[in-house]
């Protein structure tokens, strides 16, 4: 796999002071987003993060991804660890098809229902790049903090060993409810 990697650089935030590193594969680009004590951690809490850019940046009420990466950052900040920014947006079907899958969500189909309308997966994120980010970080153990069992089979299928699993859980709202339950129920998100 031929991966480009950036220096490390500083990145004081809202949640805390963190050091970025980015990695840039098949024209995407990661960024793992470590607190200042990574480099002595031997156990880091990691949070391997999907890109949501209308629940990251614009802060959709739809989804819960905004809310699970400010945990994340914020625990991470106090407690040390990384988050792995992953360039997969939409489970990997993009900003545009995104937005068409929300428009088919509007119509009552649930986020697995419109995906595969559009001729798509359940899920089409590939981890590969992130296995190789935590070999290029040296992680051979962690504390994974996520809901997701997929992210728990990539991890142990890299080799690194899970310590902990913590959960992600946050608030629902009257415009995830239905998200968060597919999840749950359809997707066998530990929530």
């Amino acid at each position: 796999m031929n991966i480009e990697k950036s220096n490390i650089a500083k990145l004081p935030t809202k949640h805390g002071n963190f050091l970025i590193k980015a990695y840039k594969y098949n024209n995407e680009e990661h960024l793992a987003i470590m607190s200042e004590d990574f480099e002595n951690i031997t156990e880091p809490f990691v949070r391997i993060h999907s890109e949501c850019l209308t629940g990251d940046a614009l802060g959709s009420l739809k989804c819960d991804c905004q809310a699970q990466l400010n945990l994340a950052l914020d625990f991470i900040s106090k407690n040390g660890g990384l988050v792995i920014y992953h360039k997969q947006e939409g489970r990997n079907i993009g900003l545009f098809n995104k937005v068409n899958a929300y428009s088919l969500q509007d119509k009552g189909r649930n986020t697995i229902e419109a995906n595969v309308e559009l001729g798509f997966a359940e899920d089409e994120r590939d981890y590969s790049v992130v296995g190789e980010i935590l070999k290029d970080l040296n992680v051979k153990k962690l504390k994974l903090i996520t809901n997701n069992p997929k992210k728990i089979k990539f991890v142990e299928d890299c080799g690194v060993q899970i310590i902990e699993r913590m959960p992600a859980i946050i608030q629902s709202n009257k415009h995830n409810e239905n998200y968060l339950a597919t999840k749950k129920d359809e997707m066998g998100h530990l929530l």
